[in-house]
């Protein structure tokens, strides 16, 4: 073999096991062992000369070449899989997927699309909700939009948006306490957690550590495992949620719920959106992500 030559065979065991981040997951989807995975992989860095996974604690992350390796075997897959089905008369090249975290599709997304349609009649666009990760999407995806910091495999990160964290509540629950509180005050009272394994969501501790508060080691604290959940329980009067001011602006704005705290944490990168490898009409995917880039601002 030529020394520029690698084995094609590697390849797709690679762009599974980038897109999930899994060697599990990808052994799962491709019907293999995930030792035959492991190996395929091992093999290609040896071909390559460099390391594109590190192995930490069972579970493998993508380093910074294998993202950049995975972006571009992913984006060639998925041009053979759409030219394929366009030679059978499969499929629907015209749609543009956007992958969205099911919170933000409903309370952010979701009253300002009607903006989109108007702007781009011509656009076909399939809204996919989704409370796991990118690299459990099960379906190729055009553009995605998801909490920073959370896994997101090979997908080519475009640009990240700011974002404001902050205590919320239904106004009933403290409609006799003169407001706003302290973040020492708002570590009293009940609190309405989301917790996931793994925990790749801020949450209390993450707050309390980031305003110098110490983390209240006796306090209710009830857990959720979606966040929709968790604010559907602030208005029902059930405790204090973190708020993202972008996805309860909303909610605010409806009286439903209320700041209490007189310290909003500032999250200069807190939203990503990602280019996936659906491989749609490029000016198509383009104009959502300049829409996108525009209402975040």
């Amino acid at each position: 073999m030529h020394k520029d030559d690698l084995s094609l065979a590697r390849l797709k065991p690679f762009e599974a096991a980038a897109r999930y981040e899994s060697f599990t997951r990808a052994a799962d989807e491709l019907g293999l062992t995930q030792t035959a995975i492991s190996r395929q992989i091992g093999q290609l860095e040896e071909e390559l000369g460099v390391r594109l996974f590190e192995r930490r604690n069972r579970a493998v992350f993508l380093t910074e070449e294998g993202k950049r390796l995975g972006q571009v075997v992913g984006e060639a897959l998925r041009a053979i899989r759409t030219e394929v089905a366009a030679i059978r008369g499969t499929g629907d090249p015209d749609t543009i997927v956007l992958r969205c975290q099911l919170c933000e599709a409903f309370y952010w997304l979701m009253p300002r699309l009607s903006g989109f349609h108007a702007a781009h009649p011509e656009i076909q666009l399939q809204l996919v909700s989704a409370l796991e990760p990118l690299t459990e999407a099960r379906e190729p995806f055009d553009v995605a939009l998801q909490t920073t910091g959370r896994a997101a495999g090979a997908a080519r990160l475009v640009f990240t948006a700011s974002d404001e964290i902050f205590p919320v509540c239904a106004p009933a629950l403290l409609k006799d306490v003169s407001l706003p509180l302290t973040p020492q005050e708002v570590s009293t009272l009940p609190l309405l957690s989301h917790r996931v394994v793994p925990q790749d969501w801020f949450d209390w501790p993450d707050w309390f550590e980031a305003v110098g508060v110490p983390r209240p080691a006796h306090k209710k604290v009830i857990y959720f495992d979606s966040y929709p959940l968790v604010l559907q329980a602030a208005v029902a009067g059930q405790g204090v949620a973190l708020g993202w001011k972008r996805t309860v602006d909303g909610l605010i704005d409806e009286g439903k719920l209320r700041s209490i705290c007189d310290v909003a944490l500032k999250r200069p990168s807190e939203i990503s959106v990602y280019r996936g490898t659906k491989q749609s009409r490029h000016s198509a995917v383009d104009q959502l992500i300049a829409w996108l880039r525009a209402e975040l601002t």
